[in-house]
């Protein structure tokens, strides 16, 4: 199958998707009324608020997916490494971080901060970290040393947030925990164009280093000897990555295995390693991940559904070990 015919493929299995997530939930909406409702543009009061929840939540999945999945073939390709996720910098343990000393850090302060604080402290907490990643990436330029210091980072950050949590009422922390197990609703029009001129922009930046990690992909001596600047490239893939990550996580929360699940996927069914390939097929197939993993946490007739992180989880976890027996059989 050729890769256009694959594409193709991909786009079929994103728009069936797409149209399953919007009609299952706690009420179902079949596809004709929705197309009812597209073409006469009338609502009915039934139908106006689940419209309005199911496509900003099908948008917001689409939008998680695709950043997460393209910010971990990033990492994978920085540390030539198949266990390492968009996660890896540290950003949204620092995003989380942010969010904890809102809700967390209330019970110390006695402040009551409006929802909207959590957007921006886990901006905040993400941005802090991109920033001190950038600083120690220019001093060390050794993406190992830069991976322990990212893991480091993240263990750091989740110490405070138990300390925090030690000291917290139990309401804050249920409100903690809720948000760490991520959510795809309840997002604004303005946030999802906000989550999307990040994503959007960051790939379009990515574009003009395509051709340089090709060139990484013979290794780094064959890269400097084709006049790549190793240390720029990863530089900038590090900066995309880290905001990717770090807007995701501030609207949507922290979303476990998609980044890192989503590129391996890719490569085996496209059987390729170009970047000019995999970046496309990540972001529709990222989507893809996300939009079915709704799907599986909606609880049918139904107010409730499954925690999002829990179903990604379900579906990251297996490939991670199977990843792992399969690279120790190589080497034995």
């Amino acid at each position: 199958m050729t890769y256009k015919r694959k594409f193709i493929f991909l786009f079929i299995l994103l728009l069936l998707s797409f149209l399953v997530n919007i009609m299952l939930g706690s009420v179902l909406i079949p596809l004709k009324e929705w197309l009812n409702i597209f073409k006469n543009s009338v609502l009915s009061s039934k139908t106006l608020p689940i419209l309005t929840y199911r496509l900003h939540k099908a948008e917001t999945a689409i939008i998680t997916g695709a950043a997460l999945s393209v910010s971990g073939l990033f990492m994978q390709s920085i540390f030539k490494n198949p266990i390492v996720g968009p996660y890896v910098l540290g950003t949204s343990s620092a995003a989380s971080l942010g969010v904890a000393i809102v809700i967390l850090g209330g019970t110390l302060t006695g402040i009551n901060l409006p929802d909207i604080s959590l957007i921006t402290a886990a901006i905040i907490g993400s941005t802090f970290s991109l920033g001190v990643v950038i600083l120690l990436y220019h001093r060390l330029k050794s993406p190992v040393n830069l991976l322990i210091t990212g893991l480091m980072f993240g263990i750091f950050s989740g110490a405070i947030i138990n300390i925090l949590s030690f000291f917290t009422q139990a309401q804050r922390l249920q409100q903690f925990i809720f948000w760490s197990m991520g959510n795809l609703g309840n997002q604004s029009s303005a946030h999802i164009e906000v989550m999307l001129i990040f994503v959007v922009s960051g790939i379009i930046a990515s574009l003009f280093v395509i051709k340089n990690m090709n060139a990484l992909l013979l290794g780094e001596n064959y890269a400097k000897a084709m006049g790549v600047n190793v240390y720029r490239t990863h530089l900038i893939l590090l900066i995309i990555s880290g905001i990717l990550v770090g807007i995701i996580t501030a609207y949507v929360g922290p979303i476990a295995f998609v980044g890192l699940a989503v590129p391996h996927i890719v490569r085996i069914y496209f059987k390729t390693y170009k970047h000019q390939i995999l970046i496309p097929a990540s972001l529709i197939s990222g989507a893809i991940l996300m939009l079915v993993c709704d799907i599986l946490s909606q609880v049918p007739g139904s107010s409730l559904s499954l925690p999002i992180n829990s179903i990604t989880a379900i579906f990251g976890a297996p490939l991670v070990i199977f990843l792992i027996l399969k690279k120790q059989k190589k080497l034995s």
